[in-house]
């Protein structure tokens, strides 16, 4: 799975992914995030509430909301939209966000989403995604949005997200945001849990997730296009990630 990509926000945008065995430190994005758990569980962050999600279970995250997934034993269908998909719900809530964003899936919903992809009739797709908001309209209350407020971290994830694929040291992020490099490891350590180091390679493995799924492009090729120099540290840090090396995920083994 990938998150923080360029397109993300732009109109009428939707990506599916189907993942297993994944966690993503704390992130955000300008898109609808919705996850569901097909098997296992996984803890979901949003902002400062945690959610444990199990089978038939799933949650719906609002643009601007900072979030992150931990899981060890869980297969999960993710959707990634624009506001514009679904801009009726979204123009309602603009100002919102939900108390709870928990939605439990029904059988038939859930067979109707694994059933997309990008090229799925769009009229279907917002119907589908339509009925999605209108279940957590029904079982939840709103609050006032939680502005995300910290620039500082915003820059730091677009760094990331920009520069994933070449040099993205902490010594090349204090030059881009005119920061010190130890001011800047202590900070993002201090706001997300974990170090700079383990979020790019966690990044980086995301992408190379999502590569290896959808493209032909060898192990080495997609190493290389996630900003590794060296075909081992990849494959040792995509089986710490996942669990599994590039080649048996890429086969779903």
């Amino acid at each position: 799975m990938f998150y923080q990509i360029q397109h993300f926000g732009l109109s009428e945008y939707f990506h599916k992914e189907i993942g297993k065995n994944f966690s993503f430190p704390m992130h955000i994005h300008h898109s609808f995030e919705f996850i569901t758990i097909i098997e296992g569980c996984m803890t979901v962050c949003v902002g400062d509430d945690k959610y444990e999600l199990k089978k038939g279970e799933g949650i719906l995250i609002f643009p601007e909301q900072l979030h992150s997934l931990e899981s060890t034993e869980s297969e999960h269908l993710l959707f990634i939209f624009s506001a514009d998909i679904v801009s009726a719900f979204y123009l309602k809530h603009t100002s919102e966000q939900p108390k709870c964003a928990r939605i439990d899936i029904s059988p038939y919903l859930l067979s109707e989403l694994s059933g997309f992809d990008e090229n799925c009739s769009i009229i279907k797709l917002k119907g589908v995604l339509y009925s999605l908001c209108a279940m957590l309209d029904e079982n939840t209350e709103y609050i006032k949005k939680k502005i995300f407020e910290n620039g500082l971290l915003l820059s730091i994830f677009n760094f990331v997200e920009n520069n994933y694929d070449k040099s993205c040291t902490l010594e090349a992020l204090g030059n881009a945001v005119g920061y010190n490099s130890s001011y800047l490891s202590r900070y993002f350590s201090n706001a997300t849990g974990i170090s700079f180091i383990s979020y790019v390679n966690q990044y980086r493995i995301s992408r190379a997730c999502h590569i290896l799924k959808n493209s032909n492009k060898t192990v080495l090729e997609c190493a290389y296009d996630c900003g590794y120099t060296s075909l081992r540290n990849f494959n040792r840090n995509f089986k710490i990630y996942t669990g599994v090396s590039p080649k048996n995920y890429r086969s779903g083994k």
